[in-house]
């Protein structure tokens, strides 16, 4: 194997170019404007589900979600940024640890309304196609035969293919559930399946309805089995925000991480006033994976981590 050479067909790279056009006039056509954050800084968003990359003492940024809310708070309206994004141990058919990331914030937006504007998003670019809506517990009742609220730890253990696993809590077994017995076969369904009403622990950064049971105002798009998109949302009482973070650094203190340095910029802007608002993630890579039915991220990034 030469490895200079693009991992990437030509095939490939020319669907990237013409997704990211299609992105930019998607936008553009909708009065969104597009703007650039540093992909650098002193401080990362603690969460035991990603591992930032350090960098002489600051942080390569894993999303641009803070920044863009400062922008929001600033007064800045409706926007959207296409930039790179950085995982540390993120690596296989899904994942490299460096990536493109497609994120936009809607003011005065619910998430159901933006729930649409992602589908119409993904069908610019994949072409019309059906739409199947589940939440949460509908889909792992549907998919998976579990009650993601009430089945208790046991009986979700029994419903997980291979070995038990070790070191899991209720909502990393939900999670392993996922990820063994409901993406195959969403694999099979046609068009943008819609996933809504995440379990309160899974919030992230997104408003809790009180229930019962409790629930995030979260939705994910899968297409063809794979998470493309995820939304909220957004969470702009400072005081929540900051006792999340704190949680989220006492459970990585747990495991034995080092705790994170909170970006005491991004919490004076929830401060200052986040306005109400929705806001989604898109994976880009992912995107044009699908648009040109490839398997892997390799064959539509020029240099994944391996040539990089």
């Amino acid at each position: 194997m030469d490895a200079w050479r693009p991992a990437a067909t030509p095939r490939g790279l020319a669907a990237r170019a013409a997704t990211l056009r299609a992105i930019r006039e998607f936008f553009a056509g909708r009065g969104v404007m597009e703007v650039e954050t540093p992909l650098l800084g002193h401080a990362a968003v603690p969460d035991e589900a990603i591992r930032p990359m350090g960098c002489g003492g600051s942080y390569l940024s894993t999303s641009p979600e803070p920044a863009m809310k400062r922008l929001l708070a600033a007064g800045c309206g409706a926007i959207y940024q296409i930039t790179r994004a950085f995982r540390d141990e993120e690596l296989g058919a899904l994942h490299n640890p460096e990536f493109t990331m497609l994120e936009w914030y809607r003011p005065g937006w619910t998430w159901e309304r933006l729930v649409q504007e992602a589908v119409e998003l993904v069908q610019a670019v994949l072409g019309p196609g059906p739409v199947h809506a589940f939440t949460y517990a509908q889909l792992l009742q549907k998919f998976a035969g579990v009650d993601a609220h009430d089945d208790p730890e046991a009986r979700l253990v029994a419903m997980l293919e291979g070995p038990e696993p070790s070191g899991l809590d209720r909502w990393g077994l939900l999670d392993l559930l996922l990820v063994q017995r409901v993406e195959p076969k969403l694999r099979t369904l046609d068009g943008v399946v819609v996933v809504t009403r995440f379990p309160a622990e899974r919030a992230a950064m997104a408003v809790i309805d009180p229930g019962p049971p409790p629930t995030a105002r979260r939705f994910e798009l899968y297409v063809r089995g794979v998470e493309l998109v995820n939304g909220y949302q957004e969470l702009t009482d400072c005081q929540e925000q900051a006792a999340r973070f704190e949680r989220a650094n006492r459970r990585l203190e747990e495991e034995g991480r080092p705790s994170l340095p909170v970006d005491r910029h991004f919490l004076a802007a929830l401060r200052a006033g986040l306005p109400e608002c929705a806001g989604a993630a898109l994976g880009v890579d992912r995107l044009v994976m699908l648009a040109v039915g490839a398997d892997t991220l390799g064959e539509v990034l020029a240099f994944p981590f391996d040539r990089a």
